[in-house]
């Protein structure tokens, strides 16, 4: 599916690359999917722009509709079952120029869970970016918001963007690195 030809078959709200701002793809344009990792793609049109596709719109694309994976999982009262649920929401999220997710890119600092007196829980993640200026940090806290939201017993969360230490390449795993051919 990657470095495919397709066709908006409808008009389709994308989001542009790297700034972040929402904008129309008008029916009809012609586009290179570049990526399709964890529910969204990105794309080059036949304008040179870059741009990020969700799953829910994936079909204006040619593409199946995707829907996140935490609505199929059932709940649990393991506070660590949930966190590694959280983890693995996590590693479905992709900055939308580097095919490593984020938690792998060590984007993610911090993710806590804790017990509510109701039964529920409390979510609380600390995430970076790889440039302080990159426009699509908004737009990845609302993927992450969105798809750990979704996992159930999730009551109250708390994602924050922190630039503090700030990230750079040696914070990524070994494992990354030979991915993305660093080693």
């Amino acid at each position: 599916m990657e470095n495919e030809n397709v066709k908006f078959t409808r008009d389709c709200e994308v989001i542009q690359i790297p700034s972040g701002i929402r904008t129309m793809v008008r029916q009809g344009t012609n586009a290179l999917i570049t990526q399709a990792l964890g529910g969204t793609y990105t794309l080059v049109t036949s304008n040179g722009e870059m741009v990020r596709v969700t799953g829910r719109d994936a079909d204006a694309i040619g593409q199946p509709v995707s829907e996140s994976p935490a609505r199929l999982r059932s709940a649990t009262s393991d506070p660590k079952e949930l966190e590694e649920m959280v983890w693995d929401e996590l590693r479905t999220c992709y900055d939308p120029e580097i095919p490593i997710n984020i938690a792998d890119l060590g984007l993610v600092y911090r993710c806590e869970v804790s017990p509510l007196p109701q039964g529920d829980f409390r979510v609380e993640i600390d995430m970076t970016l790889t440039a302080p200026a990159c426009g699509m940090g908004d737009v990845l806290k609302a993927e992450i918001e969105t798809k750990v939201a979704g996992l159930p017993g999730v009551k109250e969360l708390d994602v924050q963007l922190v630039l503090d230490p700030p990230w750079d390449y040696s914070m990524i795993p070994d494992a990354a690195k030979l991915t993305l051919g660093m080693m």
